[in-house]
């Protein structure tokens, strides 16, 4: 079955070399990027990276507020096992067929073929597109937050603090050539998102001992809590995907699939703590009046509360060149882009391409800062796609002769169930997106 789909996809990329791994040659395709080059457990900073970025500080608002304390924290936990499982299955494919798969289309189109390769491509690159966006979005919220603290005249609205941040955001990708570049970056990352998580997760605790009685009533009538705790669902299992693990596999050492596994299970036990603590904290201390942006809720001093937002806005630009970088490596690999980063053909064509695409996201991320309803929609047609249902099947179909019946079964019942969740959760967006577009403006002050 292998050969036999790997003659229907054409790879875009010329194979580069061959290794021999305990007497299996595999084939490495051709990437103007590095790959098999860092550690296991750099590799889990890259991915605690992105699921404890700033979204972290809506969590509360967005997860627990439509959920309630019981569906929301045993929401949480089935998440995180749930997305463990799919992750691990497309990781342990990540050699499949004799060839190493650095690309999430890749390993779709040496499986499915062809139209699926296409496929796969653009839904993935739809879904890093929105979350991108979504990220210079909450870089300029937290710089409209830090101004809010000292100047609230109106003078200065979201979309320049947008405007700001897309250009520093340019600068970074400039200045970083790929994603095992970011090295020392993965530890300011962490230390800006340990800033953030642990203040508000002080002052929110201050406030819940100093407040009265808090209401966690779920809030709406009972149509609209229907599609809010289906929204909900979907923004659950969003915040542990990334949507582009072959591609940050591809930067593990050998052996890649161990390697892999362990920086998952950092992810997923370690990684996760800082989610949950910020996540419970901020909802018991607001209760269903919690902000979806948790540092508008917490009461504390102005400048406790501005090296927050500095933190938050700080590990944003960070952590958006992780979700950028395969954007990047196609576009560096298609025009041979490699040698000395500092190169002037190199750094010119970083400078106009990585720049123009960020300039791009930025006047997306400005002209609609309500973004968050259409990334529901994006994470209904392409992150439970792409992380649930093609896992799974992607899975069942390599490993066919491999698997017992009842093995089958229960990858053919994930993928029945989170093919329903996907349009189950477009019709909730698609909703909320109309029941919204009558509040909001283009370029919108929020």
């Amino acid at each position: 079955m292998a050969s036999s789909t790997r003659e229907r996809h054409e790879d875009d990329s010329a194979p580069r070399k061959l290794y021999s791994e305990q007497q299996l040659v595999v084939e490495i395709p051709e990437t103007a990027h590095q790959i098999s080059h860092d550690s296991w457990f750099q590799v889990g900073f890259v991915l605690t990276t992105g699921i404890n970025s700033s979204y972290v500080l809506g969590y509360s608002g967005t997860t627990m507020v439509p959920l309630g304390w019981i569906a929301g924290i045993v929401g949480f936990i089935i998440a995180t096992v749930i997305s463990l499982y799919a992750n691990s299955l497309i990781a342990k494919l990540h050699e499949f067929g004799g060839k190493r798969h650095i690309r999430y289309r890749d390993l779709a189109g040496f499986i499915y073929g062809r139209k699926a390769y296409s496929l796969t491509w653009a839904l993935q690159y739809v879904n890093l597109f929105m979350i991108n966006t979504g990220y210079i979005i909450l870089a300029g919220q937290a710089l409209k937050a830090v101004y809010v603290l000292f100047r609230d005249d109106d003078a200065m609205k979201l979309p320049y603090f947008i405007a700001i941040s897309g250009i520093v955001c340019a600068m970074f990708a400039i200045g970083i050539p790929h994603l095992s570049a970011l090295r020392i970056w993965l530890g300011f990352s962490t230390l800006f998102s340990l800033v953030y998580i642990v203040i508000a997760i002080a002052l929110s605790v201050r406030d819940g001992i100093e407040a009265p009685t808090r209401d966690y009533s779920i809030p709406g009538t009972t149509t609209s809590k229907i599609f809010t705790t289906i929204g909900a669902a979907a923004n659950l299992v969003f915040a542990f995907n990334t949507g582009m693990l072959p591609e940050i596999q591809a930067t593990v050492r050998q052996p890649v699939v161990e390697n892999m596994m362990k920086a998952l299970y950092f992810q997923f036990s370690v990684g996760v703590l800082p989610l949950y603590a910020v996540t419970f904290v901020g909802y018991w201390a607001y209760g269903s009046q919690t902000s979806t942006y948790l540092l508008n809720s917490v009461n504390g001093p102005v400048w406790v509360k501005t090296v927050a937002s500095i933190a938050s806005f700080l590990q944003t630009v960070i952590a958006l060149h992780i979700f950028a970088s395969p954007m990047y490596e196609y576009l560096d690999t298609r025009y041979s882009i490699k040698g000395s980063p500092l190169a002037f053909q190199n750094l010119s064509f970083r400078i106009m391409v990585r720049g123009g695409y960020l300039a791009i996201n930025t006047f997306v991320a400005a002209l609609l800062p309500f973004l968050g309803d259409f990334m529901s929609l994006t994470g209904a047609v392409s992150t439970f796609p792409l992380t649930f249902v093609l896992a799974n099947h992607m899975y069942l179909v390599a490993k066919e002769n491999k698997l017992t019946n009842l093995q089958k079964s229960w990858h053919w019942l994930n993928v029945c169930f989170f093919g329903c969740m996907s349009l189950a959760a477009a019709v909730a967006a698609l909703r909320l997106i109309a029941v919204d577009s009558k509040t909001y403006n283009l370029f919108a002050d929020i």
